[in-house]
């Protein structure tokens, strides 16, 4: 059974606790998800509550938005309605949003790689419009700090969505300028397996989300080759 089907049916015999429990409770019955359950659903309600409240971030509130959230992440035709329900209860207002995104990160402690590809979903559905609107960035910029990451790993990860910052490759690995060789090396080789189609399999994230991962990769690769070149360093 898909994630999606996961989250739409009691029958998965699977419970969330806490604000999202409380929000997909309002849709779908009562539910209880801890750390120990299935992933994939823990990462796919994630997704849809936080990417509802941020839907509201720049004040307008757009059928688009819905319509690229089910682009990005795949939703079967078969699940859309009870998405939507979740979707757009969560986006009535932004209030809250601290306290999902809390949970969230309870849910994922130890896991920085999962709670990264949450964010890169929110960024995806951030440019439903072409453009990152002051809102919507303090919006994603509070829910990386509630995440735990330090400013400049935010950077890192909204250059790959956003230039122009994408032409700088320190920003994009997340590095300060006077990195030394090591610092490079270590943390590119970190990325690299954080962004590896098939740690994200291993994640249990939905297999629609891939993509997303190798276009991110193909950025960290090249990112990483402009420093080499600049500092004369040699193969990886």
């Amino acid at each position: 059974m898909s994630v999606w089907g996961k989250v739409s049916g009691a029958a998965a015999g699977l419970f969330v606790g806490g604000p999202i429990g409380a929000l997909v409770g309002a849709v779908a019955g009562h539910f209880f998800l801890d750390r120990d359950s299935d992933p994939g659903v823990t990462f796919t309600i994630a997704i849809i509550a936080l990417a509802g409240k941020m839907a509201r971030a720049d004040g307008v509130v757009t059928e688009e938005e819905f319509n690229v959230f089910q682009r990005v992440f795949g939703v079967p035709p078969q699940e859309e309605a009870n998405v939507r329900r979740i979707f757009n209860l969560a986006r009535q207002d932004i209030a809250g949003f601290e306290h999902y995104a809390g949970q969230i990160a309870q849910l994922f402690v130890g896991n920085p790689a999962m709670l990264e590809d949450i964010l890169d979903g929110l960024f995806e559905i951030a440019k439903a419009d072409g453009v990152l609107h002051p809102c919507e960035a303090r919006f994603l910029e509070r829910v990386a700090e509630i995440f735990g990451f330090a400013p400049n790993e935010f950077r890192r990860i909204r250059a790959s969505h956003f230039a122009p910052e994408l032409t700088d490759p320190y920003v994009i690995l997340g590095l300060s300028y006077v990195a030394d060789d090591d610092e490079l090396k270590q943390t590119y080789r970190r990325l690299v397996r954080e962004n590896h189609p098939d740690s994200l399999m291993a994640r249990g994230v939905p297999a629609e989300f891939i993509k997303l991962a190798n276009d991110k990769l193909a950025a960290i690769n090249s990112a990483y080759e402009k420093i080499q070149q600049e500092r004369g360093l040699g193969p990886k």
